[in-house]
């Protein structure tokens, strides 16, 4: 079966306004904004390393590993307050659904808070399979998620695709040896042509055809 593989944070849905409050939460003062969504979508460590560094501290990585603990909790009891999902995502699953299409998540959030999103977001039961950070003892750009994300929900490696909207993305794809599609509504905009996709998506409307056209 012919599988299409989501990313989530920044690919199906901007969660950044959620993760950049989540992180603030942790920093003695805000001082993420929505400027640094970009930032959000690199992870909660990589927020902390901007705010420390924003605040003047003199840090190191074992203030980020303390502080990261405390940003997974407060990002999980307020994961759905500002996160929506991007115009036509559903919509482009479902279709690709009714063409015979295998549909999952392959993400670096935590499985946990991945679930509980997209319960909160009311559409966990759309997707075939979720494998998350921790799911494996590897997450992506390494390709043994992305080959977990296919088969358990019942595709074929050599018949599917990746959506994303990073570079971990595209390297993803280039371990795993699939077509990757980038998304140019995220932060990035088009910037992400640098990484060199199999195509670029500019809407979720145009993804049905996109995947009957790169897995032929």
């Amino acid at each position: 079966m012919r599988a299409v593989v989501f990313d989530l944070d920044g690919t199906l849905a901007d969660t950044s306004a959620d993760l950049l409050a989540a992180a603030n939460a942790c920093l003695p003062r805000a001082v993420l904004g929505p400027e640094d969504a970009l930032t959000a979508f690199h992870g909660g460590r990589a927020m902390l390393r901007l705010g420390f560094t924003r605040l003047g501290h003199d840090w190191g990585e074992a203030d980020v590993d303390a502080a990261y603990p405390r940003l997974l909790e407060a990002y999980g009891a307020a994961i759905a307050v500002h996160t929506r999902l991007y115009p036509g995502a559903m919509e482009a699953v479902e279709a690709l659904r009714r063409r015979g299409f295998a549909v999952s998540i392959c993400t670096n959030k935590p499985e946990a808070l991945a679930e509980g999103l997209l319960r909160a977001l009311g559409v966990r039961d759309a997707f075939g399979a979720l494998v998350g950070a921790d799911t494996l003892p590897v997450r992506k750009p390494d390709a043994a998620p992305y080959r977990a994300a296919v088969e358990r929900a019942g595709g074929l490696v050599g018949r599917s695709m990746l959506v994303g909207d990073t570079e971990t993305d595209a390297k993803t794809g280039v371990a795993a040896g699939v077509p990757v599609a980038l998304v140019t509504f995220g932060p990035e905009g088009r910037g992400v042509e640098r990484f060199a996709p199999a195509a670029l998506l500019e809407r979720f409307e145009d993804l049905p055809g996109l995947a009957q056209q790169l897995l032929a």
